[in-house]
């Protein structure tokens, strides 16, 4: 079985794989990481998206061996080790930006991605950004304002 070195969550992290596991099930087998959600299995709803080199990704579609070498991040890296929520769940919570939480951690990483980017996003640059994440319950408008809180969190400095 091929050994996979690669950082996780800013840790340095090996894992065996067979050629054919996705990253989402090594995530979540092995590695016990269950924040990151199964949903379509076709990378459809993104509730399954971590960032990949800060990219976020579809973990669904990609096979665990391409993370070689490479550095991943789950919705469980965005906390500090101190338990301090990354000001994109704190804007969540404050925001009302979840109701089920299933499609959430995929939010999240989607959202984080494009404030590293784009630090003071329009509306329809979150809508864009968040257009391959389904959400069910909530129709978005408390998910966008979540962003937007966000965006102005981290541009007062609460990374």
């Amino acid at each position: 079985m091929p050994r996979i070195d690669f950082t996780l969550n800013g840790r340095a992290t090996q894992a065996d794989a067979e050629p054919a596991t996705l990253l989402i099930d090594l995530l979540r087998g092995p590695l016990g990481l269950t924040g990151t959600h199964t949903g379509c299995d076709t990378a459809q709803c993104g509730c399954c998206t971590v960032l990949l080199d800060g990219e976020s990704v579809k973990s669904c579609s990609l096979l665990a061996l391409q993370v070689r070498g490479r550095s991943v991040t789950t919705v469980e890296g965005l906390a500090r080790e101190d338990g301090t929520l990354h000001p994109v769940q704190e804007a969540f919570i404050a925001c009302h930006g979840l109701q089920c939480g299933y499609c959430t951690p995929g939010m999240l990483m989607t959202a984080t991605c494009l404030l590293n980017k784009v630090p003071d996003p329009s509306e329809d640059q979150i809508a864009e950004a968040l257009e391959g994440n389904l959400c069910r319950c909530t129709g978005y408008v408390n998910i966008v304002a979540s962003v937007r809180h966000a965006a102005a969190a981290m541009a007062r400095g609460a990374e």
